[in-house]
This record gives C-alpha cells, sequence and structure tokens, in this order.
C-alpha cells in the first residue's frame, strides 16, 4: 500500500524489505540453497512500453529445457525485484515451495517509476477506459505490453500467463487483469489495495488509520530512478510507547511538520484527502474490474489488519462486471499476507487447530495455477471460507452463503444484548470522551500496530468508564454468522463531530481451559503474567465511523449538539461460530488510538486541529422502543 503494509517503522520496513525480493521468494524459514541457480537461468530486460518508457525485469526460466514448455507466473511490485544482476539469484522463486519444482517461468517486474524502471511513480495509479493514444498508460497496458515482449522473447513458453501479488503487488495484479491479455489465462489478487479510502489501508469509516500510515511512510518514500536499493536507517520514534508518541506529537500535519519535513508527498497526499473526493473515486479499482477474462483468485485473510476490505470488494467487482469469468474467494484465519508465509496455525493467544497456511498453498494456491496455467486437476468452487470458532474449512456455492439471514442484536438495559428489539420507552447510556485521553486499541505499550491486535483481549478497554459493554446470555446452541456486520446505532453528542468504534467480540466462558503450561493465580508471579483464556474477550470485528461523514463521505456535516442522530455503516465480513455457552459482546466507544487518529470532538479541519480544539464530549447512545440500537448480523441457520 502506500499502503502495504502500514505497520509502524523498522518492523514494517523490514517485513516490506521481504515482499520486495517477493513474498514468496522469502516463504518459510529454510536458509537460502543453491536450487534457484543450479536450475533457472536468469535473464534481465528492460522491456518497452507504448509510451517509449521501460520497466525493468527479471526472468528466471528452467535449464530443463526438455520439461516445456512452461507457463509464465509474474509478480509486479514497487518494492523492488532485487536481486540485480544477471548472475545474482534469489534463494526462492514463486508464490510457495509447490511451483519451484514445477515447471513455471517466473517473471519479476519494478512497476512504473520504482527502482530500475523508467517513468513517473503514481500512488495507486488510476485506470485509464478510454486509451486515445500511446501516452494513455495505466497499469493494464504495462502489464499488456509486458505480456507481448515475453511471448516473442523467451523461448519453450506454453503462451500462457499467471500472475499474482500481495497488498501493493496485489493491486497490480487486480490492475494487471483489466481489459486483460488473450495470454493472460490465470490472476491471483492477494490482499489487494482496492479503495483506500473506504476501509482499506488510509482510512476506515472516515478516520485516519494513524499508526500504520505513519509508520509506513517514514520508510515508504519517493525516489528518482532508476536505482537500486540502497541501506536505510529507520525512523527513530525515540519510544516504544506509540501512544506517547503520537500524542505528544499533536495533530497530524504535526508529524509532516516536525518529522518528514515535507520530504514525503504521498504521505501529505493521504493527510489532506481527508473526504472521499476525486483524488481516491479515482483509485476505486472496483469501478474499474472489466473485461476480465482470466480465472481469478482472489485472497484474504479475516484478521487482516491493513486490506481487510479489498479483497472482498475486488471480489464482488469482478462477479458483478465479469459474471461468466471463474472467481473464486478464499478467506482464511490469516493477518496481512499471512498465508505466504508460517503454518497458519494461531494468531495471538487464538488457536485455530489447523495449519492453514499450508493447507492453503499446497491445496488452494498451486492447483489454481496448475489448473489453469498447465490443465491438471480441477477448479476451485466459488467460495473457500475457513470458519473459526469451528475452525474448519468450508466450500460453497456462493458468499455470503444463500441461506443467510438478517438478525440484529439489539442493545438493552443493564448492559445486556439480544435480538428481542428494546421494549423501554425511555432507555440511553452515556459517557465521557476525551480526546486527549483517549482509549488505547490494545492493552499493553507497542511500538507497532501489532498484527495480533485484530483478536486480541478487550477486557482492558471494558474496564474504562468510556467504553459502553453489551453482552448477551451464554449462548444455549452454537451460532454461526456470515458476511458484513452492520452497526445500526442512534446517538447525540455534545460536540459538533465525534467517532463512534464498534466492536462484536467473541466472549468465552469462565471454564474455558488455560494453554497448557499456564500457571495458576497465586501470588508466586515472578516472570511473565499467565494466560487465562476463561472470560477472554475474542475480538472478531471492530471498525471506527466518523459521525460527520453519516450522510455524505464527500460533503461532511457537523453534528447539532444533543440532537439524536443515526449512525449506520457496514463493517468487513466475518464467517464465525459463536459456540455454545460463550457470549456475544459489543462494545461501543469514540476512540481507538493511535490505531486511529484523534477526532477533536469539535468541527474542524482535523489534521490541522489546534490544541484547544480538542475537546471533550459526552457521547449517548439510545436503546429505546422508538430509537432503538444494535448490530446486524447475517445468521447461518
Amino acid at each position: 500500500m502506500p499502503k502495504l503494509l502500514r505497520c509502524s517503522c523498522a518492523a514494517l520496513a523490514v517485513l516490506w524489505i521481504s515482499l520486495a525480493t517477493s513474498l514468496a521468494q522469502q516463504q518459510g524459514a529454510q536458509p537460502p540453497d543453491n536450487y534457484v541457480r543450479s536450475h533457472y537461468t536468469k535473464y534481465e530486460y528492460r522491456i518497452p512500453m507504448r509510451d517509449g518508457k521501460h520497466l525493468f525485469t527479471a526472468v528466471y526460466v528452467p535449464k530443463d529445457s526438455d520439461g516445456g514448455p512452461y507457463p509464465f507466473l509474474m509478480e509486479r511490485t514497487p518494492y523492488s525485484v532485487a536481486p540485480y544482476g544477471e548472475d545474482q539469484y534469489p534463494p526462492r522463486l514463486g508464490p510457495s515451495d509447490e511451483f519451484q519444482k514445477a515447471g513455471y517461468i517466473f517473471v519479476y517486474q519494478d512497476v512504473r517509476g520504482r527502482w530500475m524502471s523508467e517513468g513517473e511513480f503514481q500512488e495507486m495509479r488510476p485506470h485509464v477506459d478510454n486509451k486515445k493514444s500511446p501516452q494513455d498508460v495505466d497499469d493494464a497496458s504495462d502489464t499488456y505490453d509486458t505480456i507481448e515482449f515475453l511471448l516473442k522473447q523467451v523461448p519453450n513458453n506454453n503462451g500462457k500467463m499467471g500472475i499474482w501479488g500481495i497488498s501493493y503487488p496485489g493491486f497490480y495484479t487486480s490492475a494487471s487483469i483489466i481489459d486483460s491479455h488473450p495470454a493472460l489465462v490465470a490472476a491471483s489478487p492477494q490482499a489487494p489495495m482496492t479503495d483506500l479510502f473506504m476501509g482499506d489501508d488510509a482510512y476506515h469509516g472516515g478516520a485516519f488509520m494513524l499508526s500504520a500510515n505513519f509508520g509506513f511512510y517514514a520508510f515508504f518514500r519517493p525516489q528518482s530512478q532508476p536505482q537500486t536499493p540502497r541501506q536505510t536507517v529507520p525512523f527513530d520514534f525515540g519510544t516504544k510507547d506509540s501512544y506517547r508518541f503520537y500524542l505528544n506529537a499533536g495533530n497530524i500535519a504535526n508529524l509532516d511538520k516536525l518529522y518528514l519535513k515535507g520530504s514525503n508527498w504521498l504521505f501529505i497526499d493521504q493527510m489532506k484527502h481527508n473526504t472521499y473526493d476525486a483524488y481516491w473515486q479515482a483509485r476505486d479499482l472496483s469501478r474499474q474490474m472489466k473485461n476480465v477474462h482470466c480465472a481469478v483468485l482472489v485472497v484474504g485473510g479475516w484478521y487482516d489488519a491493513e486490506d481487510l476490505s479489498g479483497p472482498f470488494k475486488t471480489f464482488y467487482a469482478i462477479s458483478k462486471f465479469n459474471p461468466e469469468t471463474p472467481t473464486t474467494l478464499v478467506e482464511g484465519p490469516w493477518v496481512h499476507g499471512g498465508w505466504a508465509r508460517g503454518d497458519g496455525n494461531h494468531l495471538g493467544d487464538v488457536q485455530f487447530d489447523v495449519k492453514t497456511s499450508e493447507y492453503f498453498r499446497a491445496n488452494i494456491q498451486f492447483p489454481f495455477f496448475e489448473h489453469y496455467l498447465k490443465g491438471k486437476g480441477a477448479a476451485p468452487g466459488k467460495a473457500v471460507v475457513f470458519e473459526t470458532g469451528t475452525n474448519v474449512w468450508r466450500t460453497l456455492d456462493s458468499w455470503p452463503p444463500r441461506q443467510a439471514f438478517a438478525k440484529t442484536l439489539y442493545l438493552h438495559s443493564g448492559g445486556k444484548l439480544g435480538f428481542d428489539p428494546p421494549e423501554d420507552t425511555r432507555g440511553v447510556d452515556e459517557y465521557v470522551s476525551d480526546p486527549n485521553h483517549p482509549v488505547p486499541f490494545v492493552g499493553y505499550t507497542t511500538d507497532t500496530v501489532p498484527q495480533r491486535y485484530m483478536v486480541d483481549d478487550q477486557r482492558f478497554a471494558g474496564y474504562r468508564p468510556d467504553v459502553l459493554v453489551y453482552e448477551s446470555d451464554p449462548l444455549e446452541e452454537d451460532l454461526t454468522i456470515a458476511g458484513p456486520i452492520s452497526p445500526k446505532l442512534k446517538i447525540s453528542s455534545s460536540g459538533t463531530d465525534s467517532d463512534f468504534v464498534v466492536k462484536l467480540i467473541d466472549e468465552y466462558p469462565e471454564n474455558y481451559p488455560d494453554p497448557d503450561g499456564s500457571s495458576s493465580g497465586n501470588k508466586r508471579i515472578l516472570d511473565a503474567p499467565p494466560l487465562h483464556m476463561g472470560g477472554y474477550q475474542q475480538l472478531l470485528r471492530g471498525e471506527p465511523f466518523r459521525a460527520r461523514f453519516r450522510n455524505s463521505w464527500e460533503n461532511p456535516e457537523p453534528l447539532t449538539p444533543g440532537k439524536i442522530t443515526d449512525i449506520n455503516f457496514t463493517m468487513p465480513d466475518v464467517y464465525h461460530t459463536f459456540r455454545r455457552g460463550h457470549r456475544i459482546m459489543v462494545q461501543v466507544q469514540s476512540s481507538w488510538f493511535p490505531l486511529t487518529d484523534r477526532n477533536p470532538q469539535t468541527f474542524t479541519d482535523i489534521p490541522f486541529a489546534k490544541p484547544e480544539q480538542f475537546q471533550k464530549a459526552t457521547e449517548r447512545v439510545f436503546r429505546q422502543k422508538d430509537a432503538p440500537s444494535g448490530v446486524e448480523v447475517l445468521v447461518v441457520p
């Protein structure tokens, strides 16, 4: 993303330099060997585009010419296709180990304006629908021209191209298949950046994803080109406490003024485009997913902190505009790119009991490309999704499941939550939100956006007076929900703007067993505190909504203090079973810091808000018969 993994700082830089040489090339924890050098010949090309610019491309061709002809498998990336030089080889090739010995010609390309490729880099370059001259270029045309060149210049190919990529490379994968080349027969956009303002890396519910974005742009900077990667000094936050760092910085503009000093126009663009203006709308790739003629495997993670919405928007758009195109959605219990590395059997304290990442690589991703590029095996179904809670894979003929129906979890007095609407004629809960003492998004000190926060225990938040908590009775039977989650609140505020963060939580029973090796509670705790899973409040989905956008994303409006107002929005899909004996919980709060920026709670230009504009506000959530509040879910019978 700018977007890619906007995790903070050094950790982010290290991760994305790994992705630069391809997440797949680094797949697994195995030490480098000389397999690639022994079995592939490397070629480097500067492929001409229709406007005269040249894109640097590394091609790895199997030395066993008798085994061909071979299909191409390509990744296009802004993160560098290092190592450079025809005598320099990476330790791994392809999306996973299965591909390396299976007979593919691997292609890696620096996208326009990055590293060794010529041209001007643009953040998520908008697609050009009507190309009137050779100067009208985009990533679809760049891919088309690249395929034309490779088919003619690389011998022993079978005339078929596949393409894949994760995050920003996922965006380039999606962009590449619009008006797709006839030889492009299979594509897998994975965690694709799709609509940055609408729920991907930049903004969620109109709130700026503060820590991840600044951490990313402190490392992802404009560059002159062509150039090869060189050692850089990680940004020094001066503290391991990101909550303190961002609170002390003040408004968002101060981050540029004090630290970036105007050096990164990419960050400035993110900051200043804080409504859904023409800048963002032109970069919503889901509007452009037309004339897609290749099979598509869209991959995402239920717990992707960066591009959670992108896979769903991409899947829905391709299915809508190209109903005859074979399109599959895959969702597993993964963080950003987690399916490409590790075994995927847990996240944080939550266990999935299955090596989900290994299963995906061997049984979904590899067979997909083998089928469409080599004619082997069978095509996947419409949706292959992992059901959390029960921890099983499901193959469905639609997403969401056809039989799922809408029900609303209503907020009730006494912190109760249930499917029956409230009968009270008067009912309201309130809290005071102080932007100078915002609610943290995790209950521990961190200098980044830990990927595990997506399932972290929320008990720490419920103890605060500025967080409302509602919970159901213990469930008598399993309850499965699948699809988007839609908070529908009736609120008022004493301020002229406020955020409302809604979290859907799975609360474990008190007798839930602790993991093996966890000590019982007693005073002789000398080391790290034991992990107690009884009463654990696992976050399933949480999203902010900035009230100024309640009527329009393009034209924000202030709240009228004290006036009851509707706050309706949609959170990304889940597929989860609340087990018998568990409780369903909803938390409501007005800050989530520094995951999102602070709303000063006065209607102003937030990135430039002055200290005196950050004011306390009394937030009221109504739960009465004529003004009910709740969360709509899709229940699977």
